[in-house]
């Protein structure tokens, strides 16, 4: 029982950091990278499409990610979907394929990317908090419904904070990870 409550809780402990490492990685930094537009979702005959879905994302260069949507016709909705994105990206168009530049960060820009991290790490974090909560609430139902001892609660809950603490340190070094990626010239 208090198994399956620990079993649980970890879980979505990890959900939550795959959500945040998954945010994290869309975040613009220096370097392209794929991540930075295979979320993007285009309009495509009525659908909206993740843009992975529909091309090839792949880096030629350091500072250029190069889109080859497998259907020509798409590449308008491509161009039109990046514009109106939050990247603030300029789509150089070919006729056959998109070329995004990736600028270098200024100073103000990393900055505003470093209050972001922090954020998102901040929300992953009330995340797994809300996940320790929930569990030692169960626990706690459990021993009222005498289904385990007062001890076994203790144990369960320390096992709990112990998940907990071990959660909350991975989604730490992952948002520093990211910063010095962020801060890196």
């Amino acid at each position: 029982m208090i198994k399956d409550v620990l079993q649980d809780a970890e879980s979505r402990m990890k959900s939550a950091l795959s959500v945040l490492e998954d945010d994290l990685r869309g975040m613009r930094t220096g370097r392209a990278s794929p991540a930075l537009v295979e979320k993007l979702t285009v309009e495509y005959y009525g659908t909206d499409t993740p843009l992975y879905q529909m091309a090839t994302i792949s880096v030629p260069e350091p500072q250029m990610i190069m889109i080859r949507p497998f259907d020509k016709t798409a590449l308008k909705a491509v161009e039109r979907a990046i514009l109106a994105s939050e990247l603030g990206l300029t789509p150089n168009n070919d006729g056959n394929v998109i070329r995004l530049i990736i600028p270098p960060l200024t100073q103000e820009r990393r900055a505003e990317l470093q209050k972001l991290v922090h954020k998102r790490v901040e929300q992953a974090r009330v995340a797994v908090r809300n996940v320790r909560r929930s569990a030692i609430e169960d626990l706690r139902e459990f021993e009222r419904e005498k289904l385990i001892s007062e001890d076994d609660l203790k144990r369960g809950q320390d096992e709990v904070q112990k998940l907990t603490d071990k959660y909350i340190k991975l989604l730490e070094e992952a948002g520093q990870r990211k910063e010095n990626e962020i801060m890196e010239i």
